[in-house]
């Protein structure tokens, strides 16, 4: 049996988290309503968002060997792997996603 990290048992983490992670998943939902009902469809092709639904199966994806390592893939999929500085920032902020992947 794999050993346990969590102090918690399952049912303690849905009581505890749950409505917290529904309101992120209402969120993204609703994000992606906003961007389609927008005018243009160039945010729609966005680096950005290409990646957040390249991510979003990730969630359920149960195909690893050690599934529960969602966040790494996750975090893995959205990070910019460009090892040279950028000459200029074009946003005001990270990108969180690599502009050199197709997603």
């Amino acid at each position: 049996m794999p050993q346990q990290s969590c102090p918690l048992t399952s049912q303690q983490v849905v009581d505890i988290y749950f409505m917290e992670h529904r309101a992120k998943l209402l969120d993204i939902a609703a994000f992606l309503d906003r961007l389609e009902r927008a005018e243009g469809h160039e945010g729609l092709q966005d680096v950005r968002v290409r990646a957040l639904k390249k991510a979003i199966p990730l969630l359920i994806d149960s195909s690893c060997e050690n599934h529960a390592n969602r966040a790494e893939r996750m975090l893995e999929l959205l990070s910019d792997h460009t090892t040279e500085p950028t000459p200029a920032a074009h946003t005001q902020s990270a990108l969180g996603a690599d502009p050199k992947t197709d997603y």
